[in-house]
């Protein structure tokens, strides 16, 4: 089972860069954007649906900013929109397609770097997501989380790692939350699981033109999923190129079947 994961900040502008070309031969089973940046009925029939999969999509109510969407092959049992906060639901961040016993979801955890009022906002959701993570960890049910939880946990999953520790993304508490994440509440990085290698960034900084080609990046973005799902972690990429983005497509393959089993 392969899903793949994108930021696509601004899905028509990454159809227009070619994603929806690209998309048929990663031969993806499920597909999570975050920063949709769009309403549904705002898209043209080559834009909503890319051919063989249900679509499904949990926009921001803000015009033209966040929202969140999940690709499905095969039709999902049920499809939760939002994890039940009045502040951050309706910001779209969050939707999960539920088929037997596995959960695929979409999560765009904000960013706090515009201002200290949206740093704020972004340890008040980090608050209320903890407590739904657990929830989730309780149910016994797998599952894969993905999207650009907009912290890069490690010295590791950032380039300049030294200068950027008083800016979010790195902040000591922003971290220590994946450290919980990862520790007491028993989730698991499953890109980490399979590349331990430096030099792995899922997005970089288009304020620079060269920062891409000269790899100086953070990892953002995550599948993260509950611990049974850990030895069918087979593989994990990051796609750099094509760019559709200033995000990069995170694949990973599990051995899991489609249906869940």
């Amino acid at each position: 089972m392969r899903v793949l994961s994108l930021n696509a900040n601004g899905l028509r502008a990454a159809v227009r860069k070619g994603f929806y070309d690209w998309l048929p031969g990663q031969d993806a089973d499920f597909v999570c954007l975050q920063e949709i940046k769009v309403r549904p009925e705002q898209l043209s029939d080559a834009e909503s649906a890319p051919a063989g999969y249900h679509c499904f999509y949990e926009p921001g109510e803000r015009k033209g900013h966040s929202g969140v969407a999940v690709f499905t092959r095969e039709e999902p049992d049920e499809v939760i929109h939002g994890f039940g906060s009045p502040e951050f639901d309706p910001e779209g961040r969050y939707i999960e397609a539920r088929l037997g016993n596995l959960s695929i979801v979409s999560l765009y955890v904000p960013a706090g770097t515009s201002s200290k009022v949206r740093l704020a906002a972004k340890f008040r959701f980090i608050e209320e997501f903890s407590a739904h993570l657990a929830g989730l960890a309780a149910t016994g049910r797998d599952y894969i989380i993905c999207g650009d939880w907009n912290i890069a946990h490690k010295e590791i999953d950032l380039t300049n790692y030294k200068s950027n520790r008083k800016n979010s993304g790195f902040l000591p508490e922003e971290r220590a939350w994946l450290d919980q994440v990862f520790g007491p509440l028993e989730f698991v990085d499953a890109f980490r699981q399979v590349n331990k290698d430096p030099g792995q960034y899922t997005w970089w900084s288009t304020r620079h033109p060269t920062t891409r080609e000269r790899n100086v990046g953070w990892r953002l973005d995550y599948q993260v999923v509950t611990p049974g799902l850990r030895p069918r972690i087979s593989a994990a990429s990051i796609i750099r190129e094509p760019c559709f983005s200033d995000h990069a497509p995170l694949i990973v393959d599990y051995l899991v079947e489609q249906n869940g089993g």
